[in-house]
């Protein structure tokens, strides 16, 4: 009897392992197993906020794509992030129409600008995808726009940017090679999006500079007490976080933009509130990038867009987070105060939430249609 039940629970051992291998397996993906009928969005650096966030967004129409699109989250194996985390909150909430695609093929900071050995697996990703959207992170390290690099800038995962800069210069070119034909020749409706470190991604691989820190360099500012300060438009990022312990507060400001283009230019009659974390900016516009948007005194870059390819699109600001459009997601701006509002109940209709959802309904739309 005893030997049978470690029969039983052996057998029972190896099937759950098979079953797990096997979810694990059709998760995890390679590019030969995207379908040339498949709807495809590519979503870079999908950690498992990013994946959260974008599954909310599809979820409840906010981004609105058909259920039939998948969106295959790209990343390099040899950054930070631990995806094993990622892969987790993909099987635990059951989302069937995300997937990861590892990229082993080495990457390096003398390649970014050239064809490398990513550079095949770049044109197979563009060939097969409706949308491709780039996401927020850290600095990144000023030797790949020819700087030195700023006390105040803190790099701590390299492998990423050469990862992604790299992706997106052969997506869009470069004035670091004038020569070198962008892969949006082929393919020139697809749309693209920066977030963030996204945008400022965007403007490095297109032979851009940044600004490593906005209140040093722009304002004059040097200590966290003056920069808050600041009129809370002239603040992008919410620098209570440097000196507080309470983990509630929120992670950026609201503050304005000044929109002055299109796609941007129509889904809003009054300035917007946004919502902004970083301390780093478009400096020198990268080649054939033009600004659409502006921080309202005209000294940040808020958002830039491609003059050739017309859904290319970057923005400073965070359009994605769940809090912008969660009744249930209160805002603490300083540390151990109370939580009475959140970005609705500030910023509702004509004020900001309906610039956000038009956002989004212009971006799916372009999924949509190319």
């Amino acid at each position: 009897m005893e030997i049978k039940l470690k029969r039983k629970l052996l057998a029972g051992i190896v099937l759950a392992v098979v079953f797990s291998c096997s979810k694990t397996t059709d998760i995890v993906i390679g590019i030969d197993d995207i379908g040339k009928n498949d709807r495809v969005l590519v979503l870079v650096h999908p950690t498992e906020n990013n994946i959260k966030t974008f599954s909310y967004l599809i979820e409840n129409r906010i981004l609105p794509l058909p259920s039939s699109v998948k969106v295959v989250g790209v990343y390099h194996t040899s950054e930070k992030y631990d995806y094993a985390k990622a892969l987790e909150y993909i099987k635990k909430n059951k989302l069937e129409n995300f997937r990861l695609l590892p990229v082993k093929e080495p990457i390096s900071e003398n390649a970014i600008f050239r064809v490398n050995e990513c550079s095949e697996l770049f044109a197979r990703l563009t060939r097969v995808s409706d949308g491709i959207i780039f996401t927020g992170g850290p600095d990144i390290p000023p030797s790949i726009y020819g700087e030195k690099t700023s006390l105040l800038t803190q790099i701590t995962d390299p492998a990423r940017h050469h990862f992604e800069i790299s992706f997106l210069f052969h997506l869009i070119g470069s004035r670091r090679d004038t020569l070198f034909t962008p892969l949006l020749e082929a393919k020139p409706l697809l749309p693209v999006l920066g977030i963030c470190l996204g945008m400022q991604s965007m403007n490095v691989a297109a032979g851009g500079t940044l600004i490593q820190d906005i209140p040093v360099e722009v304002y004059g500012i040097t200590t966290v007490e003056d920069a808050l300060l600041l009129q809370t438009n002239s603040l992008h990022r919410n620098y209570f976080v440097n000196f507080s312990l309470d983990e509630k507060v929120v992670w950026g400001n609201f503050h304005q933009i000044d929109i002055q283009n299109e796609p941007i230019k129509s889904m809003c009659r009054e300035r917007p509130w946004v919502l902004s974390s970083h301390h780093q900016g478009v400096d020198k516009l990268g080649w054939r990038l033009k600004v659409i948007a502006s921080s309202v005194d005209g000294k940040i870059v808020e958002a830039i867009a491609h003059t050739k390819y017309p859904n290319v699109i970057g923005v400073q600001f965070h359009p994605e987070p769940i809090l912008l459009y969660s009744k249930d997601e209160y805002i603490r701006f300083v540390p151990n105060q109370p939580s009475r509002l959140t970005y609705l109940d500030m910023y509702a209709g004509e004020a900001g939430e309906k610039f956000h959802r038009a956002f989004w309904g212009w971006f799916g739309k372009k999924i949509i249609e190319n």
